[in-house]
C-alpha cells in the first residue's frame, strides 16, 4: 500500500475508490452514510466520484467509523492518502487556464505506466512540437488570450518529460493517416512536426507509432480519438480518456475499457508496421 512516487490526483482516485468499496461492504447507501455522518449526501458522492472538495483526513476517520473499518492499518493508509492527495502537482499553477477533465487527465497520466494513444485528426499532445502544439490550442473551440495559450502550450511540452524519465512513460501512439495530411500551422511548422516523429521514434525505444493508411478503408475507432491509461500498481485500474469540443469525459466501466482495449488491438492489427509508418513520415517530411 505504499504511496510513493504517485501523483496527488492518483492519490484521491485511490481514495475515492476505496472509500466506495467500504461503504458497499458495509451494505449502505449513500443516503444512509450522508444520515450517520451528518452530511449531504452530495458530499458522499462527489468524494467518492473524485470531484469537487478535496477530503481531508477527519472526513476519512469519519467515513471509517460510520462503515465500521476497525483495522488500523487500512485507516491509516487511507487518511495518508488524504493527506497526500491535498498535494500540488506540477500542473497546479496552470489550474486557470486547464478545464477540470483535463487537468485530471494530466495529473493521472503523470504517473502512468503505458499511455495507449488513438488519435483521428492530429498528432497524439506527447509527441507535438512547441510551434504545432500553439497552432492546435490556437484553433480551439474556446478562444484564449496569449497568456493563456502559452501556459497551454508550457503544459502540454512539460507532460512530453515523463517519455525521458527513468523508468519512463512508454507510449504506443496509432494515427489515422489523416493526422499526417492535415497542415497545422504552417508548411515549415508541419515539416518540423513530421521530421520531429522521426527523431523521437528514433531516440526512444519506449515510443512506437503506427499509423493507419488510408487504403486499409474503414475502421472500428472512426468517429473519435481515445486514450487509455494503464498504471504500474494493480490496486489503480485502467482508465478512459475520451476528449471532445465539450470537454473530456472518463470512462472507467470495466466493460467500457475491454471495448476500447479490443478497439485499440484491432487498430494496431490495421495499421502499418512502426518502421514501415516511420519510412513513410520521413519520406513526407522530406518532401
Amino acid at each position: 500500500m505504499a504511496t510513493e512516487r504517485i501523483s496527488p490526483t492518483l492519490r484521491r482516485r485511490r481514495l475515492a475508490s476505496r472509500l466506495r468499496q467500504l461503504r458497499e461492504q458495509a451494505d449502505m447507501t449513500v443516503a444512509e452514510a450522508a444520515k450517520a455522518i451528518e452530511w449531504t449526501p452530495s458530499k458522499i458522492t462527489w468524494i467518492e466520484t473524485n470531484r469537487g472538495k478535496r477530503p481531508n483526513p477527519r472526513d476519512v476517520r469519519d467515513l471509517c467509523d460510520a462503515y465500521d473499518v476497525t483495522n488500523e492499518r487500512e485507516r491509516a493508509y487511507l487518511e495518508q492518502l488524504a493527506r497526500d492527495g491535498r498535494l500540488k502537482g506540477w500542473w497546479d499553477p496552470y489550474g486557470d487556464v486547464l478545464p477540470h477533465p483535463y487537468e485530471n487527465y494530466v495529473g493521472l497520466e503523470a504517473e502512468a505506466a503505458t499511455v495507449l494513444n488513438f488519435e483521428l485528426g492530429m498528432i497524439p499532445g506527447l509527441l507535438q512540437t512547441e510551434d504545432y502544439a500553439r497552432a492546435m490550442i490556437q484553433a480551439g473551440p474556446a478562444e484564449l488570450a496569449a497568456d493563456k495559450v502559452d501556459k497551454r502550450v508550457e503544459v502540454r511540452i512539460k507532460r512530453q518529460a515523463a517519455l525521458r524519465e527513468d523508468p519512463g512513460l512508454r507510449l504506443v501512439a496509432v494515427m489515422d493517416e489523416a493526422a499526417l495530411h492535415r497542415q497545422v500551422g504552417s508548411a515549415t511548422v508541419m515539416r518540423a512536426q513530421l521530421q520531429h516523429l522521426v527523431d523521437i521514434a528514433e531516440e526512444l525505444s519506449r515510443v512506437t507509432i503506427q499509423v493507419v493508411p488510408f487504403t486499409r478503408g474503414a475502421h472500428s475507432s472512426m468517429t473519435n480519438g481515445f486514450v487509455v491509461l494503464q498504471f504500474p500498481e494493480p490496486e489503480d485500474p485502467d482508465v478512459v480518456y475520451v476528449e471532445n469540443a465539450a470537454g473530456g469525459l472518463w470512462l472507467e466501466d470495466v466493460q467500457e475499457i475491454t471495448d476500447h482495449h479490443v478497439a485499440f488491438q484491432h487498430l494496431l492489427g490495421n495499421a502499418d508496421s512502426a518502421p514501415d509508418t516511420i519510412a513513410m513520415i520521413a519520406k513526407m517530411a522530406r518532401s
